[in-house]
């Protein structure tokens, strides 16, 4: 594959291409794909006899530049438009707060994940079995709130979100990423 030639879609190998942010929801669900092969990543390291280097420093890639910004993306926006669209009867508000929970127990892990993954790098030295753990209970939070969006959030986020949300969500995005604004065009084109 050549480097201007865009990763096939669904492959969670590289970060999400960022022309999929013209449909924020399918940048999100692009974005969950790519969370799901790190933390498949992750699970090789918490269970691999020695130092993966090319593994390690892709993950600790993903949670330097990918995560925050993709946990931004629903914080800061995602959660709150769909508070203000959703019925009573969507209940919400108890599937965000689940979600959150998982997502601040994995932030709570972050520091601690990064400090380990670094120190094997900079050392050369392997996980010991403390770290594993640490390692697999922080991929499982990051599943579990994973799960949830895949199966609840977008779901309704496809029904209830207008079209101005989603050019509001898509122009956040983008700008939380430095890329400019998608110009606009007319229905027609």
């Amino acid at each position: 594959m050549h480097p201007s030639e865009p990763a096939l879609r669904g492959s969670g190998e590289t970060p999400t291409n960022p022309s999929l942010l013209a449909n924020p929801l399918d940048f999100i669900s692009e974005d969950h794909l790519r969370e799901r092969q790190i933390c498949a990543v992750i699970d090789g390291l918490a269970t691999a006899d020695a130092l993966d280097r090319r593994s390690t420093t892709a993950v600790l890639r993903f949670l330097n530049e990918e995560l925050n910004v993709h946990l931004r993306d629903e914080a800061e926006d995602l959660f709150p438009l769909l508070a203000r669209r959703c019925t009573e009867e969507d209940a919400i508000e108890g599937a965000i707060a689940r979600i959150k929970a998982d997502q601040d127990e994995a932030m709570r892990l972050l520091p601690e994940v990064r400090a380990m993954l670094s120190g094997c790098l900079d050392s050369g030295v392997s996980l010991t079995a403390e770290e594993r753990t640490v390692l697999s209970r922080f991929a499982g939070h990051v599943r579990r709130h994973l799960v949830a969006e895949n199966a609840i959030l977008l779901p309704i986020a496809r029904a209830r979100l207008t079209r101005s949300d989603l050019r509001t969500l898509s122009k956040h995005m983008r700008t939380r990423r430095g890329l400019p604004d998608l110009l606009e065009t007319t229905d027609a084109e």
